[in-house]
């Protein structure tokens, strides 16, 4: 990425939260569909619609352990008058080349094994005395330890009605029916219906590939020992965390110092492995906010389209954000504000509804609703600033959390939504109705 002249469009304009996430989304493209193993699809969103090309089950089978019959047989069966049948083998799971069940006759039967041809129903082994003769037993003897049990006789102490405890054919799913449609995402479920109808491949769109890093000199590694002036990097294990959990694979790069060139150097080296790189700190108006003074320039006169913008929204947290693209595949890039506060909120707001189009999904965005407010006295806000406060939400009332400082993490991990304070709302009185981002 080697230098150009820097982006001034919309330095100095104020953005709306609105205007800065369409413009995001207008850019952000979802990620070409590859053809994927099941297990490597996991997470990923269909492209195609799925359809059966095997009835499930392919048979009618038993549900139960027991013994197939014919109604007729066991018809008037009771414990005082138990119906007597003939055993003439046993019919196992997988079994091939089957018995056939004649007048007066049953087959021992396992769970999910083939109804053998001229059995109606299958009555379970609870209802027989196993072929033991000794009254009713509470389950079937395994064939080695007692093979005379797959032979002579069963009493049957109960009738069955026509096809009970049997699974029909095409009873789950038949052949020719749509199993999945474009755009579901798969999860084990899903994963488990596609192997079930066969399927060893499905086409997809990835999972895509985010890049998190965190900027700062005074950033040191969780487990490391604290220097004199730094603070922990929670902001790249925050919002890695938070890409993963919206269905990225996401990658964390360790705190980049405070130094334009190393910056650079970093972005350049990761851009191999990124669909979509996050940066968070060094956006503001410091004089070691160094993404600016490295990402300004990026881009070349070659690569139309390449650069970053760096933006003033109007809200609280996250004012200061920056978005565009890098490299020679115009990979997006968000860079966030360095308050842990503004970099999750700026992260929920934006970020996640970038990487939901990368993966192709229709609804992008957390779910939203309106609550009763709930606190002890009235919420104030800065006029001309969409506000948004950590805040816990249950049963219709929501609460806010913690301070308004955009410091303030210990809040953020009890909060699981955002109030949203509109731009001409300067005070919102407890009972009020608010809208409210569900985060969990």
């Amino acid at each position: 990425m080697s230098s150009a002249a820097p982006r001034a469009t919309g330095q100095d304009q104020l953005w709306t939260v609105d205007e800065h996430l369409e413009d995001i989304l207008a850019t952000v493209r979802p990620l070409e569909p590859i053809e994927l193993q099941l297990l490597d699809a996991q997470g990923c969103v269909l492209v195609e619609d799925v359809t059966v090309p095997v009835s499930l089950p392919p048979f009618d089978n038993s549900s139960m352990d027991g013994y197939a019959v014919r109604v007729a047989d066991v018809a008037g069966a009771s414990e005082e008058f138990p119906a007597v049948l003939d055993v003439v083998g046993d019919v196992a799971a997988g079994q091939a080349g089957l018995l056939h069940v004649g007048p007066g006759q049953a087959a021992r039967i396992m769970t999910g094994a083939p109804l053998p041809p001229g059995a109606e129903t299958v009555v379970p082994v609870e209802w027989t005395d196993g072929g033991l003769g000794e009254g009713p037993v509470s389950g079937m003897r395994a064939r080695a330890l007692a093979p005379e049990g797959a032979e002579g006789h069963v009493h049957v102490y109960r009738p069955a009605e026509a096809r009970a405890h049997v699974r029909a054919k095409g009873s789950d799913v038949k052949s020719g029916d749509r199993a999945l449609e474009a755009g579901t995402v798969l999860g084990p479920p899903q994963i488990a219906l596609l192997a079930a109808i066969g399927r060893g491949t499905v086409r997809v769109r990835p999972r895509p590939r985010v890049v998190v890093m965190s900027t700062g000199s005074e950033l040191v590694q969780p487990g490391e020992e604290l220097g004199s002036g730094q603070i922990y990097d929670s902001n790249s294990f925050a919002l890695t965390a938070a890409a993963r959990d919206a269905g990225a694979i996401a990658y964390k790069v360790g705190a980049v110092a405070d130094d334009a060139e190393t910056l650079r150097s970093t972005i350049e080296d990761q851009l191999v492995r990124a669909d979509l790189m996050v940066t968070t700190g060094g956006v503001s108006v410091g004089a070691y906010d160094v993404v600016k003074e490295a990402l300004s320039y990026v881009g070349d006169e070659d690569e139309a389209g390449s650069g970053i913008e760096f933006r003033k929204l109007a809200m609280q947290p996250g004012k200061p954000q920056g978005f565009g693209s890098i490299g020679p595949d115009h990979t997006p890039l968000l860079a966030l504000p360095g308050n842990p506060v503004s970099s999750y909120v700026s992260f929920e707001l934006f970020v996640r509804p970038a990487i939901r189009t990368l993966m192709g999904l229709q609804d992008v965005h957390r779910p939203r609703t309106t609550a009763t407010l709930t606190a002890d006295k009235a919420l104030t806000s800065p006029k001309g600033r969409r506000q948004f406060l950590r805040a816990t939400y249950a049963d219709g009332t929501v609460t806010p959390v913690g301070g308004a400082g955009s410091h303030l993490v210990a809040a953020l991990a009890h909060a699981d939504a955002l109030i949203v304070v509109p731009e001409d709302v300067v005070s919102v009185e407890p009972d009020a109705e608010v809208e409210v981002v569900l985060l969990g």
